[in-house]
């Protein structure tokens, strides 16, 4: 029997309903699979932690996590109550760095049952590799002088190594799947950065003679997204190009609900931390319309990454029968309840 460590951090908002039910379905599937355990261990730390601490997290908090195998995250942040450059700077990003999640995964891809909302129904499966470490993301800057005279400055940190492991991972995985990359850029607007990306983008493509590449500037793949999504297999960008990107794809998806994204350590020194890309949606807390799909195709890429693939698969076959099945919350024009969509899907992991 394997037993995997993974913490569990729910966080705020639909996280603290969604995070417990998938835990259910994980057990599932562990139950099924026969020689494989997940032992859960939960921490509350949210944005109510921060009004009785005064911190996102304990001093400790880092330390603690680091002696886990996974994190399995749900939705940060609630604006009415922490304002959110504290709660994800205090939490999530924290997290990132601290335990050294250089890259950002994220799938784009359409779903059984999940209507697009773009007009062209051609079907489109790719994903996106963010770096995460850097960027236009660095602690780098300052401001003085205040009224009229005010000035900030936000520094953009590029480094090859952080550079070259981002395009590196992405090749790596084109050379798994269709074989072509896709890089984002700006080098046209920005002057010292975007064609810095460019070179050492040139450079690491040529030790994959087999993967084709192609470069794009930022706005004008933001457009291809929508309006050729088929067209990418997989796609490279910086820390802030990601994250754009990236909710553009939640968003031709069908629903920023139902997209997943993974963070992770690659040099095998710390955990990777799974989280689903929507937020904590203050406004539906309670209805019980959530959905759960970005928190399971999250725990999909979590059983990837620990290397049971076949685990994964059901699950994601499992979510998309039921998806088919017209068994959907509102966000996906059906009318279930969260919790009739983690009935169903459970029913499927059992057949």
């Amino acid at each position: 029997m394997n037993v995997h460590e993974i913490a569990v951090i729910p966080g705020d908002g639909i996280g603290k309903e969604i995070v417990p039910e998938t835990l259910k379905v994980l057990n599932r599937l562990a139950d099924l699979h026969g020689g494989v355990k997940f032992q859960f261990t939960e921490f509350q730390w949210s944005c109510e932690y921060y009004l009785e601490h005064g911190e996102m997290m304990p001093k400790d908090g880092i330390d603690t996590l680091k002696s886990f195998e996974q994190i399995y995250l749900g939705a940060v942040g609630n604006p009415q109550l922490v304002p959110d450059h504290i709660s994800l700077w205090g939490l999530l990003i924290k997290i990132r760095r601290e335990c050294e999640q250089v890259i950002n995964l994220r799938p784009v891809k359409s779903i059984k049952g999940v209507p697009s909302k773009l007009a062209n129904e051609k079907p489109f499966d790719f994903l996106v590799v963010r770096e995460n470490s850097e960027g236009e993301y660095s602690e780098v800057g300052g401001s003085v002088h205040h009224g009229e005279d005010e000035i900030v400055i936000q520094n953009a940190v590029f480094t090859r190594k952080a550079t070259e492991r981002a395009m590196r991972f992405a090749f790596d995985l084109a050379m798994k799947r269709n074989r072509k990359v896709t890089s984002a850029t700006k080098s046209n607007g920005i002057v010292y950065s975007m064609p810095f990306w460019d070179k050492v983008f040139n450079e690491v493509g040529k030790d994959y003679p087999e993967v084709a590449t192609e470069s794009n500037h930022i706005d004008a793949l933001a457009a291809f997204f929508i309006m050729k999504p088929e067209h990418f297999d997989v796609v490279v960008a910086s820390n802030l190009f990601g994250d754009i990107l990236t909710d553009i794809g939640a968003a031709i998806m069908g629903s920023i609900g139902i997209a997943p994204a993974a963070n992770i350590n690659l040099n095998g020194k710390y955990p990777s931390m799974f989280e689903p890309v929507h937020g904590s949606a203050p406004d539906i807390v309670g209805k019980g319309i959530a959905n759960p799909i970005g928190q399971l195709w999250t725990a999909k890429m979590m059983l990837d990454h620990m290397g049971y693939d076949e685990l994964g698969d059901h699950l994601m076959r499992a979510i998309e029968e039921t998806t088919e099945l017209g068994v959907k919350t509102p966000d996906l024009g059906g009318s279930a309840k969260m919790s009739e969509v983690i009935e169903e899907i459970m029913k499927r992991i059992s057949r």
